[in-house]
């Protein structure tokens, strides 16, 4: 009998999510299937690769053994394919990127929508995580491209940098914080500070210029956080293309911080040498980093009207 190479990558997700119930809600089959392809597995090699007396799905000493080997044959195989599919001059069958929340999403649809004018056959998949977890999301999955505010470099990536973003210290033109002048750190951690939530489970990061203060809200995404501020619950950075309109209406306001209440980050369009881009992912690299231009051309035209307006 052969060995089902599928049932390491079942493993590899029992082990991830901790539970066979976990495991196939992720594969998208039934628990029975689940355990059946292991238990086949286990039949098949002559050994128990998981403890079945501990709540958790945790493997054996011989189970971790057999897995990394199983690692390592589904990489090699993985491997195999994709230098296929690119040597075949064709597109790739499929695209996956990983994006972080805090960018802005227009430019990013506007490329994906003249890539599906070009009537290309490969299938696209775009997840959103936050901070962390766009690097832990993009490396668990293989994923072929991440757009990310900021990552932990290494020599198997190859980053490309887009137009930079703007992200404000707001709060709600009600909120007290609106009231002050030249508003010191002191002054910040008297209020509650809304800060998102990082997505990766071991929660390396947390969000940029965070202030150290005892009241915080983590939360999981802009558009909440933008919902918070606009309560009044407290205050903290949004993107600046996110809260333009709120700006302009007065319903948020800048806070005045000596320390600035205003930074800029470089977004950076990331792959990885192992998995090499294909041309689908060569042309989304292209269109957005046009659309990301125009984008951050129109952003700057909108603030110059805004501004004389005001004058």
């Amino acid at each position: 009998m052969k060995i089902d190479i599928e049932a390491f990558n079942v493993l590899q997700v029992l082990v991830e999510e901790g539970s066979f119930s976990k495991a196939s809600e992720r594969l998208h089959k039934a628990q029975s299937a689940v355990s059946y392809q292991v238990k086949k597995l286990e039949q098949h090699l002559g050994v128990t690769l998981f403890n079945r007396s501990q709540y958790r799905a945790e493997l054996t000493p011989e189970g971790k053994v057999i897995l990394a080997e199983g690692q390592r044959l589904l990489q090699h195989l993985a491997n195999i394919e994709h230098l296929a599919s690119r040597f075949s001059e064709g597109w790739e069958p499929k695209l996956e990127l990983v994006i972080d929340g805090a960018l802005p999403m227009e430019p990013i649809m506007t490329a994906l929508k003249r890539m599906s004018e070009h009537n290309i056959p490969t299938k696209i998949q775009l997840n959103m995580e936050f901070l962390g977890g766009v690097q832990h999301r993009f490396e668990r999955d293989k994923a072929d491209l991440m757009l990310v505010k900021d990552y932990l470099a290494g020599p198997y990536f190859s980053a490309h940098q887009l137009p930079p973003v703007t992200s404000l210290l707001v709060c709600s033109s009600q909120h007290p914080l609106a009231e002050l002048s030249n508003v010191t750190l002191t002054d910040l951690q008297q209020h509650v500070e809304l800060t998102i939530e990082d997505s990766s489970p071991q929660k390396l990061k947390r969000d940029e210029l965070q202030f150290g203060g005892d009241k915080v809200f983590y939360l999981s995404g802009f558009i909440m956080k933008k919902n918070a501020l606009l309560k009044g619950l407290g205050f903290g950075w949004m993107p600046e293309f996110l809260i333009n309109d709120e700006l302009a209406d007065k319903t948020l306001s800048i806070v005045d911080f000596v320390g600035g209440h205003r930074f800029r980050f470089t977004p950076q369009l990331v792959s990885t040498l192992e998995r090499p881009l294909g041309r689908a992912g060569r042309l989304f690299t292209e269109l957005i980093s046009e659309e990301f231009t125009i984008f951050n051309q129109g952003q700057a035209d909108n603030i110059k009207v805004s501004h004389s307006a005001i004058g």
